[in-house]
């Protein structure tokens, strides 16, 4: 009888523990639920500048894209460009953080379980750009800085980057490319989707040559992309038919930024294209010939948390790092680790970032160390000082990015 007893008991207790694990899964999936359906906003934008948002479909019949499936096919990009705008703009033109017909689209590619509870609901998003405002009058013209996107992603995925760096009198340039962006959705609704070969992950799982080889064609093709964009953009600045633009462009101070391959592909660029005045390489790791031959123009590396990283391919990153960076002006030359950042929080995802289990689960696991929201406070404050400095010329001398309001930044020499 007690043995019988016995294991009575334990049944019971795994029959408990299986239906407390039932309903902290049932808690966690409605907690997800109500989060994905809760209106979310942006950080609000540090600068004095109100941010306009335009969008641009630019196709390019004397280049061809080299990634595209089909030979022959035509360079075409979804660019979207934030910029200082008028104030006194009504409330009603504020934009979408992302437009409906892209957004349907997005969120059906994303699915059900992705798409319901492990992302937000793009609707509830706010951001805080508006539609098609006329530029602020305060300044003749403004500097430009291309943005780049990390890996595939959407650059409208770094609205919070761009339109802080907008709100402190820059016009910020970022594109989506057909066939190695997620997902492009044109104004006439076409929908183009990346392609395998063209995703750059799958170029960091080769190893030797053929890594190289794989992330040497992409490069090119991304850093033509970047030279097409700027092309375009002088051409906007002396004849918009909109009369928007004109005029309004400082083509002699460019900028230039990305994240992760994006920040491989701002460095390149930066290297390559004299037009490129300053640069920011946000946690990206270097490729090609800027790793030997460097670079001779202000840049910066933004890196997160590396601080337990040991392994070889950890190590080698940070040397070619460290090669570049020893080749830069020495008075235009920034290294900066932000304590407790994580590589993919530095696009919208760091404001997104839902449920407080799945936080807390994350800095147990030593994931995440800081706040989403602060490391892209940090982020944002170290992008804008660096190119305060370096195109509009505030600082004659190496910038000192240290504050006290940002403790989390630790500069590397």
């Amino acid at each position: 009888m007690s043995e019988t007893r016995l294991v009575r008991r334990i049944f019971k207790g795994f029959a408990v523990l299986a239906m407390l694990g039932v309903l902290g899964v049932a808690a966690l999936l409605g907690s997800l639920w109500l989060e994905y359906r809760t209106e979310v906003t942006l950080p609000t934008p540090t600068g004095p500048f109100a941010v306009g948002r335009a969008l641009y479909d630019w196709a390019n019949d004397e280049t061809l894209d080299t990634l595209a499936p089909v030979p022959g096919t035509k360079r075409e990009l979804l660019v979207w460009i934030w910029y200082p705008a008028a104030a006194g703009q009504s409330p009603a033109m504020m934009d979408d953080y992302l437009p409906a017909p892209s957004r349907t689209v997005v969120e059906r590619d994303r699915g059900p379980l992705l798409g319901k509870f492990l992302t937000r609901d793009l609707s509830k998003v706010n951001a805080h750009s508006i539609r098609n405002s006329d530029v602020s009058p305060q300044q003749r013209s403004y500097p430009v800085v291309i943005i780049r996107a990390g890996a595939s992603l959407e650059v409208w995925n770094y609205s919070t980057l761009a339109e802080d760096l907008a709100s402190h009198g820059y016009v910020v340039v970022g594109f989506d490319a057909p066939y190695r962006t997620f997902t492009v959705v044109f104004p006439d609704g076409r929908v183009m989707r990346r392609i395998p070969e063209n995703n750059p992950e799958l170029c960091l799982e080769k190893t030797g040559q053929e890594r190289d080889r794989c992330a040497t064609k992409l490069l090119t093709a991304w850093t033509a992309d970047i030279a097409f964009v700027l092309d375009r953009l002088e051409r906007l600045n002396t004849s918009d038919a909109s009369g928007k633009f004109k005029g309004r462009l400082d083509m002699t101070r460019v900028g230039v930024f990305g994240h992760s391959f994006g920040g491989a592909a701002a460095a390149l660029f930066c290297h390559e294209d004299s037009r490129c005045k300053a640069g920011i390489d946000v946690d990206g790791a270097p490729h090609g010939s800027v790793i030997q031959a460097g670079l001779h123009r202000p840049f910066m590396f933004l890196l997160s948390d590396h601080g337990r990283e040991s392994d070889p391919e950890s190590r080698q990153i940070m040397a070619n790092i460290q090669s570049v960076y020893d080749r830069l002006p020495l008075d235009g030359r920034l290294r900066i680790e932000i304590r407790g950042a994580n590589h993919f929080l530095f696009s919208d995802d760091g404001a997104l970032l839902k449920s407080h289990i799945v936080l807390r689960t994350l800095r147990m696991l030593g994931i995440v160390g800081i706040d989403g929201r602060r490391q892209l406070a940090v982020t944002t404050y170290c992008v804008y000082s660096f190119f305060d400095a370096y195109l509009k010329g505030t600082s004659v001398s190496r910038l000192n990015i240290s504050s006290p309001l940002y403790p989390e930044i630790q500069v590397l020499e």
